[in-house]
């Protein structure tokens, strides 16, 4: 009839064997499109999930173990690795830096006329000279110090000798650098906390104070400080890697690194405040000095 299906041959089927397809082709045209129909039964659909074969295959490049490959897998683990090593030194220089701040206020100074009664007869340039070879002195006897721990069997302590080391040498060279400013009469204005931080911003900069200009030292607690004061003390840390050496090495090298570095750090002071230097028959009369309440033991 007119608008009925065309007539189709049945299919061979066994006894027993339940009809695949009422109606379905004939033999020829079956075996023509089996393979089709079988290969399309394979594809899965998108997103479609086979419980034997897992999810939709993916063109992402796979592991050993069939997990995702990850990109540049040795050279992020050594990214990695120098990240977590530059943030812990970070870390490390920012204590540092923190106790130096801290232990700033509690350097004992003596005042201009302590220092004339304890070295009478001494003109300026003379009690300058004195006062540098003294810090000189106890600075090298630091480095002596700690490079003669430094032959203990106890590596991992050696971190800490050279914080305890950078601590010690900072407090007497801070300690040097504000009696240098009371020789040349460039006593900076301010109480005990303000004047600290104004003697710790000269000692990091290697640079004495102009009094005259406040600014070089009204920001001495801002950024710019505190990161001029880390990269010296990464300097510094840098500098006394060789006090670490074995068999008495270290001490010697300690011992002339770090008078020669002391010496260096007196003389930039030195020279700046010699140029702006007030002669003391012109220097106003000025209150003593008040001293920390728990002032830092130097040892000198």
């Amino acid at each position: 009839m007119a608008g009925d299906n065309p007539s189709r041959k049945r299919r061979f089927r066994l006894p027993g064997r339940p009809e695949a397809h009422q109606g379905g082709p004939g033999p020829a045209h079956g075996a023509q499109n089996a393979p089709d129909a079988e290969h399309s039964a394979l594809l899965p659909s998108p997103g479609a999930r086979d419980d034997e074969r897992g999810p939709a295959a993916s063109l992402e490049a796979r592991g050993p173990e069939g997990l995702p490959a990850r990109p540049q897998g040795r050279l992020g683990a050594v990214r990695r690795g120098v990240k977590k090593t530059g943030e812990g030194a970070r870390a490390a220089l920012g204590h540092l830096a923190d106790r130096l701040i801290e232990n700033a206020p509690r350097v004992p100074v003596r005042d201009l006329a302590t220092l004339r009664r304890q070295f009478p007869g001494l003109g300026p340039e003379e009690l300058a000279d004195k006062l540098i070879a003294g810090a000189a002195n106890a600075t090298s006897t630091v480095g002596a110090g700690v490079g003669a721990a430094a032959m203990l069997p106890v590596p991992p302590a050696m971190p800490a000798e050279l914080a305890a080391e950078i601590t010690s040498v900072a407090a007497i060279e801070l300690k040097l650098v504000a009696e240098l400013h009371e020789v040349y009469g460039m006593r900076p204005p301010g109480n005990l906390t303000q004047r600290a931080m104004a003697y710790l911003t000269s000692w990091t900069e290697e640079r004495g104070i102009d009094v005259t200009r406040p600014t070089t030292f009204d920001t001495a607690l801002g950024g710019r400080m505190k990161r001029e004061l880390r990269q010296q003390i990464m300097k510094r840390m840098v500098r006394n890697l060789p006090n670490l050496m074995p068999f008495m090495i270290g001490a010697a090298v300690g011992a002339v690194m770090n008078r020669r570095d002391t010496k260096k750090v007196a003389e930039h002071v030195r020279k700046d405040l010699r140029e702006r230097q007030i002669p003391w028959d012109a220097l106003p009369e000025l209150p003593p000095l008040e001293q920390p309440e728990n002032p830092k033991r130097l040892g000198f």
